[in-house]
């Protein structure tokens, strides 16, 4: 297991068990056959009901490829860093600091797929329209999946993200949102200082102390939020962290 340690956004080391390569790859397979039967079944629909070829029209085309192009960009931003097939291998991407990925940031890794899975070029390599050079390319987001300490292809280093393995944990979750009583009464409102990004690491932070009974790692955690916040408390530091926690839902949604 692929263990690395992460600098969260309150300067605390925190560390997450790396996706393996072939838990990544069986995703990659779950997806591309997700989106090779919707290909399969739309053209078959398209034929139908058009009743000629409907690769003759460019609209119906483009609005039919849509869905195929934009399905890891669409899934990874409304699934919590996660596509159909990462959540069946149960992996998904996460940033550097252990929070959840911004949209511009899922952007990026969308953007350099066609870099890291060079699916038309390998098409293109295997019919003949290409030099044999570009069989080079084929293999660069492999290579640099390989050959980067934190497994990332091209689209994750720039991005700064990574893929986390969610098997080597007890109950991540995946938002910033917790269950608030709704007769609850807040305590601190100085949360609100904090970004939704601070809270998702937090949130993280929560699970890995319960799971692991890391004391030390709540009163380090603890103590920079209260200097971050100029503030103080009585509560345990546990307890102070998961008050934080219901207090930003609290104020968020009401």
């Amino acid at each position: 297991m692929l263990l690395v340690k992460l600098d969260t956004g309150f300067n605390i080391e925190v560390e997450f068990a790396l996706s393996p390569f072939h838990r990544r790859f069986f995703a990659w397979l779950i997806d591309i056959t997700i989106q090779g039967t919707y290909l399969w079944l739309g053209n078959k629909f398209l034929n139908a009901l058009a009743g000629r070829d409907w690769d003759e029209e460019i609209w119906p085309v483009v609005l039919f490829l849509l869905p195929f192009i934009l399905y890891h960009l669409v899934s990874e931003i409304t699934m919590n860093g996660q596509s159909v097939g990462k959540m069946v291998m149960q992996i998904k991407v996460m940033t550097l600091q252990g929070g959840q990925p911004s949209v511009s940031q899922f952007l990026i890794r969308w953007l350099f797929r066609i870099v890291d899975f060079p699916v038309l070029m390998l098409l293109s390599t295997m019919t003949g329209y290409t030099n044999w050079w570009t069989v080079l390319i084929l293999f660069a987001g492999l290579i640099c999946t390989i050959a980067t300490p934190k497994s990332q292809r091209i689209g994750d280093l720039l991005a700064g993200t990574i893929l986390i393995d969610l098997k080597k944990r007890t109950s991540w979750e995946d938002t910033v949102f917790t269950e608030v009583e709704s007769t609850y009464q807040p305590r601190y409102p100085q949360v609100m200082q904090l970004s939704d990004r601070d809270i998702n690491t937090l949130k993280n932070i929560i699970e890995t102390v319960k799971k692991r009974n890391d004391y030390d790692l709540s009163l380090k955690i603890a103590d920079r939020i209260q200097s971050k916040l100029k503030m103080r408390t009585d509560q345990d530091a546990l307890d102070f962290l998961q008050t934080l926690l219901k207090d930003y839902n609290y104020y968020s949604t009401n």
